[in-house]
């Protein structure tokens, strides 16, 4: 049986503050609850595809831009990218039994480092633990930003991307991708870069 929609259904949507009224193909809507809806910039659409729109929702969403924009990101094949964004696993890895770890490097999920300067820009991911480990490896990336650095444990840096450079002591280096750096334990240092560096560390704290 179909469901007829009169003016009086319009005005009600328009009482409840929809902007949008969402009806099925089994719904006859009638001239004059066209012509209301009209009037009171209330757009009647049946794209409601699998999804159920309740009357309950706050007043202040926009439920006709909530489905376009989940319909544009389906179209473009982006949701399985969105559900992996918001997963919880810091990268994707493929391991065996003998302690063996294979990492996607290109699925690594970065966050901030806690350092003294709050404005700088520094990320990263640990990839492998000294509690699995005698080291700890990892991504940090810095970018166009400045921080101090007390190193605890030995570090080894390896450049990947952009230039970092590196105060110690008076004294400052620069390195370039491709360069490798050794921190002794106890250095006060401070890391810079003008662009985006990328950098794989490893770091050996002697138990």
């Amino acid at each position: 049986m179909k469901k007829l929609i009169c003016a009086k259904d319009i005005e009600i949507a328009k009482e409840q503050g929809q902007k949008v009224f969402y009806i099925d193909s089994n719904t006859i809507v009638t001239p004059l609850a066209e012509d209301a809806a009209k009037i009171n910039e209330i757009e009647i659409s049946t794209k409601k595809d699998n999804f159920k729109v309740e009357n309950s929702f706050k007043d202040d969403i926009d439920m006709d831009m909530v489905y376009k924009i989940f319909k544009m990101i389906m179209d473009k094949g982006l949701l399985s990218e969105m559900l992996e964004l918001l997963s919880n696993k810091p990268y994707d890895a493929e391991t065996d039994s003998g302690g063996l770890k294979l990492i996607r490097g290109n699925t690594v999920k970065f966050k901030g480092l806690e350092t003294k300067n709050p404005n700088a820009k520094v990320f990263y991911q640990e990839l492998i633990s000294n509690k699995d480990s005698s080291v700890n490896t990892g991504f940090l990336n810095i970018d166009n930003s400045e921080f101090d650095w007390e190193v605890t444990c030995e570090e080894i840096y390896y450049i990947i991307d952009g230039n970092v450079v590196i105060h110690i002591n008076g004294n400052t280096f620069t390195a370039y991708p491709g360069d490798v750096l050794y921190i002794p334990t106890g250095s006060k240092i401070t890391l810079a870069s003008s662009d985006k560096a990328k950098l794989f560390y490893t770091t050996y704290l002697d138990k």
